[in-house]
């Protein structure tokens, strides 16, 4: 497979309060060195959507829900040339791939409070297992990427939501992931921090030749930068039906 995930024929269904609500993926395919715009308004299910590319949420019914194996050396749960089944795979396999393969960058940065910046950034690394003299190293040379390597030994609550942020991009990418999903990393800032972290993280994504998909609010700020867009439509009728569309090229 040329992408790094696809998914087709995905549904996935909540009922709450009385209601229901389902969100539909006909198709849509995830390529490294590419950024994935996901734009709507709220309650389309754009959290939904990154719930499940991060394998915290499971599909109800998948067609196709597969990931591309590992660019050499021992893939996650099998051979690295192997692609993945998602929808398939158990828990613990899910957990080992979310570990090892994806960052997430939440819209509240989601940074513990009682650690300082480097050991914030350090985190996913840890995890993974990774040596500790060689996190140290790659989350000082991150930070310097980042703008924040003055930064490092304070706690977030001494830091501006911009450079919240910038830690939180780090701590994404630390574990040198091959997806990056970003929950509004630009809610909480200004105009000009929002254009600096959209930069910041396209730009370190693409070094790293990894996949990028972004959640907004802000469609003007994301047709800058991202180099594909997509949304829903909703049906309404005993409950909620919504169904996202076809991505459009934002670089023709």
């Amino acid at each position: 497979m040329t992408e790094f995930m696809r998914l087709r024929q995905i549904r996935f269904r909540r009922q709450k309060n009385g209601s229901s609500f389902m969100l539909s993926v006909p198709e849509l395919d995830i390529r490294r060195g590419e950024t994935l715009a996901v734009v709507g308004q709220s309650g389309c299910g754009k959290s939904t959507l990154m719930d499940i590319l991060a394998l915290i949420l499971k599909p109800d019914e998948a067609g196709e829900f597969v990931m591309a194996g590992q660019d050499g050396g021992t893939a996650v749960g099998g051979r690295s040339d192997v692609p993945v089944d998602l929808f398939r795979a158990g828990r613990k396999l899910q957990a080992a791939i979310r570990g090892t393969r994806i960052g997430y960058v939440l819209q509240s940065g989601g940074l513990f409070p009682f650690l300082n910046v480097i050991d914030n950034i350090m985190l996913p690394g840890k995890l993974c297992g990774m040596s500790s003299a060689r996190l140290k190293s790659d989350a000082r040379a991150l930070a310097v990427d980042m703008g924040i390597a003055d930064q490092l030994y304070k706690k977030p609550q001494h830091l501006s939501g911009g450079q919240r942020q910038r830690v939180a991009i780090a701590r994404a990418l630390i574990h040198s992931p091959s997806l990056v999903l970003a929950d509004e990393p630009t809610a909480a800032v200004d105009s000009v921090s929002a254009e600096e972290i959209c930069s910041v993280l396209k730009k370190s994504v693409q070094d790293r030749n990894a996949a990028l998909v972004v959640v907004s609010h802000d469609r003007t700020l994301m047709r800058r930068h991202a180099d594909f867009e997509v949304t829903f439509s909703l049906e309404r009728a005993d409950g909620i039906v919504s169904t996202l569309q076809k991505p459009v090229s934002l670089r023709q």
